[in-house]
């Protein structure tokens, strides 16, 4: 059995790499996070030129028609460069639009958005629910022949330069996946306060939308498969983002301990420093064979991939915080200070941690798996 990525695999993550060594470097970084979008349209349209907007879609509508496992290999070295803006939200709600591409609007919304000319979100939570599909509450309103809507989605990311939102509303109890134009009478996106700087929210507020029939794109099972999916792809990349920020924090810290000095020594010729970078390297290898392994269940649609993927973001989730809190530690004072990179990626790990569900929520539903065994 391979247990390593294969060739092509690796001259994929050299090529990102390559990339963000030349256009996204932690200036830059720091410059797109003081507005609200983090976004870099320049560096948008590399990943489009490169093909990452369509790497896991089918020829058929424009993609490269590769896997998770390249997918999740593509999201590390995101993470590893902390890289701004909204690939992780675009393209996993491009998986929405892919799972329902049989409707023509979602086709065509599909290839504009592999083609970079429009941006995507899944707008799901609602001031009280949780990653789960149960808490949309949102209805679609039929009155007198025409379908409004009214109400709010909150913590969306990507909201700000979303140009396409697809929102999980209910229709007569169903659920139901309705595209509205960003731009539309009615649609207010406000940018809202995130702990993560390079990934922003919003709340989106919909007051008396008007929708049209043909912009319903699935309903019932359909909506459910869809949003399904765009949940377990969202898990993977975000897993493998995770990932790529713990092999940072590593790195920077066992460098740190190398070089900073105290009575006379090296930090890292102490043992309590010794086991703090020891405990990080554990949890930075072990969350890369859950989060592989997870991609490559997706991928084969093989029958433990539910628990695959709780397991995996259930340990991401916990490793990041704690390779994080282990990063600041070594690196004592300066770990705290806005000039060093360490607390980017923290953020960005404590972000991570809740996106697609936190610990808590992939353990209950580990639990409910075994149970129902």
């Amino acid at each position: 059995m391979q247990f390593d990525l294969t060739k092509p695999q690796k001259l994929l993550q050299e090529s990102a790499r390559t990339l963000f060594r030349r256009r996204c470097s932690m200036g830059r970084v720091r410059e797109l996070m003081e507005s609200d979008s983090a976004h870099d349209p320049e560096l948008w349209q590399e990943f489009v030129d490169q093909g990452w907007t369509g790497l896991v879609f089918p020829e058929e509508v424009d993609g490269l028609d590769l896997g998770m496992v390249e997918l999740a290999a593509l999201m590390e070295v995101m993470g590893e460069f902390c890289v701004p803006g909204p690939f992780l939200n675009h393209l996993s709600a491009s998986v929405v639009l892919n799972e329902l591409r049989n409707h023509d609007l979602a086709r065509a919304r599909l290839r504009e958005a592999i083609a970079g000319e429009s941006r995507i979100v899944v707008a799901l939570h609602e001031t009280e629910s949780r990653w789960g599909l149960n808490g949309v509450r949102l209805a679609l309103r039929r009155e007198a022949g025409r379908i409004t809507l009214e109400g709010s989605k909150s913590r969306v990311s990507g909201a700000v330069e979303a140009d396409w939102i697809l929102a999980a509303v209910r229709d007569d109890e169903e659920l139901a996946v309705v595209l509205i134009p960003a731009n539309q009478e009615g649609v207010t996106v406000k940018a809202t306060p995130a702990i993560d700087p390079t990934r922003p929210m919003g709340e989106i507020h919909f007051d008396g939308v008007l929708i049209t029939e043909d912009h319903v794109l699935g309903r019932g099972e359909a909506a459910l498969g869809a949003f399904t999916r765009w949940l377990q792809v969202g898990t993977v990349m975000t897993c493998a983002d995770l990932v790529g920020g713990m092999q940072w924090v590593l790195d920077a810290t066992v460098e740190y301990a190398k070089s900073r000095e105290q009575f006379g020594r090296p930090i890292g010729s102490y043992q309590m420093i010794q086991e703090q970078c020891a405990d990080m390297l554990l949890w930075v290898e072990s969350s890369r064979s859950a989060a592989y392994y997870a991609a490559w269940a997706l991928d084969e649609g093989d029958p433990d991939t539910g628990r695959a993927l709780s397991m995996a973001k259930a340990y991401c989730s916990d490793a990041g915080r704690e390779v994080g809190n282990r990063g600041v530690q070594v690196h004592g004072g300066i770990g705290f200070t806005w000039e060093h990179d360490l607390h980017l990626y923290y953020k960005r790990a404590k972000a991570s941690e809740l996106l697609y569900g936190d610990a808590t929520f992939h353990r209950e539903l580990l639990a409910k798996l075994i149970l129902d065994e």
